[in-house]
């Protein structure tokens, strides 16, 4: 499938990293090496968000990279911010989600926000005063999102809110929310469904107990309530009957991060099973010397990079807003998310017994890994996703 969009920016003719995304990955690798790698074992055994790692991301401006240099934020691009998630994920799937999420939340703002909306929350962003996390997903509305039931009714000049939001990514600790709530029950998909901001001292808001997960436990995963919250019409996003459309076309883009999180992870069990493969000793000699061992890692190594390079012509594709980002960001979620599963599992195999426990950080990728075939559209639904897109762009 070939672009028919014309690109905004003409430096990404290309999809290749830059120098100075290169430059980007260096700095962000020595970040993860000093203070992200030493803490992700024991933010997987807490299951504690870490503010100090937080802060310290704030501190090089890789919180919320995205945001641009108007607000305050670095500007810096869809690629760039790829880079980051990436390169965090290899030693942390968890943190990686900061800014992965905090893009998730804001997205829509830029997409289709008033100016005064982005004035009034893009530079809370920016500075890492506050996180913004997305409210889509609902108990009964999961991959069938159109079924929310969680309902936004006018009121005068305002709007009130009722309902409950799950699998919220970041919730308790974002002070910001972009929330899809119901306001034309009979439209629904067709125009019934609006986007708002919400913020956590919102009264009637409230948030439930963390979920106890798998993987990825140093990101709290919550549910949201919403008992007559009543805000304003200017925190509306988009019109009236918009935020289905805003919320598919937010995933749109954000679904790339989260192939560039799955890469990540895939990379760090990679490097991990390599450099064990080369230390350990079977029979009188290292295990990276039998072929049996060879073929594995050299499948494992050929899934990540093909993962890697679809991630990245998606990234550009979301940069200059092609046609048909719809299918690439769909196609390297899925293809990304299933690396990371497959090519984590495989690392296990080849730590062996060690692997299994978690003394050795292959268990944790392996959980952390799974996540990213279900959030932001389970890979069931990429693959429709990619059939429609094709069936819609051939037939």
């Amino acid at each position: 499938m070939s672009s028919t969009g014309s690109p905004a920016n003409p430096d990404f003719d290309l999809y290749r990293p830059t120098a100075e995304h290169e430059l980007l990955r260096e700095s962000v690798r020595a970040l993860v090496a000093d203070k992200i790698a030493p803490r992700a074992a024991e933010i997987d055994a807490t299951a504690q968000f870490p503010w100090d790692v937080y802060d310290a991301l704030v501190r090089s401006d890789l919180h919320a990279i995205h945001v641009p240099e108007q607000y305050g934020g670095a500007g810096a691009d869809a690629l760039a911010t790829c880079i980051v998630i990436e390169e965090v994920a290899r030693a942390c799937a968890a943190t990686s989600l900061i800014p992965a999420v905090n893009k998730l939340g804001s997205l829509p703002l830029l997409l289709a926000g008033t100016e005064q909306l982005r004035e009034t929350y893009l530079p809370r962003l920016a500075s890492g005063e506050e996180m913004f996390s997305y409210a889509l997903s609902e108990p009964e509305a999961g991959s069938d999102a159109g079924s929310m039931r969680t309902r936004a009714v006018r009121d005068g000049e305002d709007w009130v809110l009722d309902g409950t939001k799950r699998w919220i990514t970041g919730a308790g600790v974002s002070r910001l929310y972009t929330v899809l709530a119901v306001t034309d029950p009979d439209k629904r998909t067709r125009g019934g469904i609006t986007a708002f901001v919400v913020e956590a001292d919102d009264e009637g808001f409230s948030v439930g107990a963390p979920e106890k997960k798998l993987g990825i436990k140093g990101s709290p995963t919550c549910e949201l309530y919403f008992d007559g919250v009543r805000i304003p019409d200017s925190r509306r996003i988009g019109e009236v009957g918009e935020g289905f459309r805003i919320a598919m076309a937010t995933l749109d883009h954000t679904r790339v991060t989260i192939g560039a999180q799955a890469v990540g992870i895939a990379q760090g069990a990679l490097d991990y099973a390599v450099g064990y493969a080369k230390e350990r000793k079977q029979f009188g000699r290292p295990i990276a010397d039998f072929q049996g061992l060879q073929f594995l890692l050299a499948d494992m190594a050929m899934k990540v990079t093909a993962a890697r390079e679809l991630v990245y012509v998606a990234a550009a594709k979301s940069e200059r807003g092609d046609a048909d980002l719809t299918y690439f960001g769909a196609a390297a979620k899925c293809v990304a998310s299933d690396t990371a599963m497959a090519v984590t599992t495989d690392a296990v195999q080849v730590v062996g017994g060690y692997g299994y426990v978690k003394d050795y950080p292959v268990e944790r990728m392996m959980r952390d890994a799974k996540i990213t075939q279900i959030y932001e559209g389970t890979n069931q639904i990429q693959r429709i996703v990619a059939a429609r897109e094709l069936l819609r762009v051939t037939g």
